[in-house]
Parts: C-alpha cells; structure tokens; sequence
C-alpha cells in the first residue's frame, strides 16, 4: 500500500487529469463554432486523452490497494480570444500539469516509493511529448498569422488525428 501522502497527491493529480478534459472539451466546442472542425477534433481527442491519464492514474491507486477519492472539478474556460490564444493557453495548462507531475516524482523520492516513481515516469515522458506538440503547433500559427489557406490546410490535416 502506498503512504497516505503519495495517495493524496496522487488523487489531486486524477483530479488535474480530468480538469484538463474538461479544458480541452471546451476549447474543442469553441473552434466547433468557428467552423473549424479539424482544430475541434483534434483538442476533442486531446480531452480523451486527459481524462485517459486520469484513469490510469485511478486504476494504479486500486491496484496499489489505496483509496481513490474522486474531488469537484472546477468549471473550465469557455471564452477564448482566437485560435492561437486557445493554444498558448494549452501549451500553460501542460506546463502547469507537468509542473504537478513533477511534484508527484519528488514526492515518491522522498518517500522511497519507487513503484510509485517508476509509474510517474510514463506521466514525464508524455509530458515532454504533449508540450512539444502543441509548442509546433503554435510556431506554425504565429508563422501563417492570418493566412486563411495555411489556417484551412492546418484544420484539415488536424483532422486527420488517428486515436
């Protein structure tokens, strides 16, 4: 059984998880209305994928025979200022989100919990993944600025987002 403290930050975080789900639905519903389906889709995939950490984070807990303790997640954003600001604002969100995975690493070390440090391990890597993605992401919107055809053609191969 893990200790009482991993266990607590280890809920905060499935917490975080889902949030971020909620964050990316919401973004995903915004570029919906601006028409903007493969910008849409590709966040709505996001959103999967968060509430996916969240589980895996969940399902570790009972296996480790520890508690889960599911809390209120917050109302998201729902008003944004343009695509590019969706993404920075995604790109801060991970930043924050890999700051709390962190802190979940260097809760373990302090624990010697090494089985809980091994499976946050899988959590950093991803981290390092996602914020590269979408920091590409927003190179390639700051670089086309207002250019509708490199705006149409990014939508379009967002689109193309496999799960």
């Amino acid at each position: 059984m893990i200790s009482e403290a991993i266990n607590e930050i280890l809920n905060e975080q499935i917490n975080k998880e889902f949030y971020s789900g909620y964050l990316y639905l919401s973004m995903s519903a915004h570029l919906k209305e601006l028409g903007l389906n493969g910008f849409s889709s590709w966040m709505k995939y996001q959103a999967k994928e968060e509430v996916e950490h969240g589980l895996k984070i969940f399902d570790y807990l009972i296996d480790c025979n520890s508690f889960v303790t599911l809390k209120q997640i917050r109302m998201p954003e729902f008003e944004f200022q343009g695509i590019l600001s969706i993404f920075k604002t995604v790109y801060d969100h991970e930043q924050c989100i890999t700051k709390s995975i962190m802190t979940v690493a260097k809760k373990a070390e302090e624990e010697c919990d090494r089985t809980t440090l091994n499976f946050v391990d899988w959590f950093i890597e991803e981290q390092v993944q996602e914020e590269e993605v979408i920091k590409n992401i927003i190179k390639r919107l700051e670089l086309f600025g207002e250019d509708k055809v490199a705006l149409y053609l990014m939508d379009k191969e967002l689109s193309e987002r496999a799960e």
